[in-house]
């Protein structure tokens, strides 16, 4: 077994060295693929140094285009057998993956999602982007029919095969309810298990704003599984 940690970076340069050297830490064969999304911070200066290491692949978008396209480019490129998303900041633990990738390894799914909502420690985060991410949750629930607590998490981990079937066709963060809509159409199975969570402001980084959780609503509805 192989993993395949697949990791979007834009504008990163105070935490991508962190983020990497916590990956490779982990216990597990693995390789490192970073796709930078047009940071011009001096990410791209660190992402170079970082590349020379045994195990790291670094893919360069020519412009900025979001976590989506990243993703798509990234995965694409992966020949592990479980592909992993890891975000390029400190909010998720990669010392996790062991207990992500049990239940594939166990035979008892085939993508498994890491709920910041189902008891694992947390860092308090911002009251309307809690409500925010259990509203769009249970609204993507209400479309696919899964039943799962945490559909916007960064952690989202697949059998190779599953994820590289799946079209993505969203470039920001609507890759979140638009790979659940489609993983969920698939008909394959679909196990959560609790993850810690160091939520960071907007101040510190963070990215995603009140016009992604619009497009997530659309998007929720546009990619929703028909039924037959």
């Amino acid at each position: 077994m192989r993993l395949s940690v697949v990791i979007p970076v834009y504008n990163e340069v105070h935490t991508i060295a962190e983020v990497v050297a916590r990956v490779e830490a982990v216990p597990l064969p693995k390789e490192i693929i970073l796709v930078d999304d047009g940071s011009t911070d001096g990410t791209r200066d660190r992402l170079a140094e970082i590349a020379r290491r045994p195990g790291v692949r670094v893919l360069y978008q020519p412009v900025n285009r979001g976590k989506g396209a990243a993703l798509r480019a990234g995965i694409a490129a992966a020949a592990g057998d479980i592909v992993v998303v890891q975000d390029a900041d400190l909010e998720y633990d990669p010392g996790e993956y062991p207990k992500l990738v049990q239940p594939i390894l166990q035979g008892q799914a085939d993508v498994v999602y890491g709920s910041r909502f189902a008891g694992g420690p947390q860092r308090p985060s911002r009251f309307w982007h809690t409500c925010g991410n259990r509203f769009l949750t249970w609204l993507s629930n209400i479309f696919t029919g899964l039943n799962i607590t945490d559909m916007e998490t960064c952690y989202k981990v697949f059998r190779r095969e599953i994820i590289q079937g799946v079209r993505i066709e969203e470039n920001r963060f609507g890759f979140e309810p638009e790979v659940t809509a489609k993983i969920a159409a698939t008909g394959c199975r679909v196990a959560e298990v609790p993850i810690s969570y160091a939520g960071r402001s907007y101040r510190e980084g963070k990215k995603i704003g009140w016009k992604d959780g619009l497009r997530a609503i659309w998007c929720i509805v546009k990619y929703r599984p028909r039924r037959r």
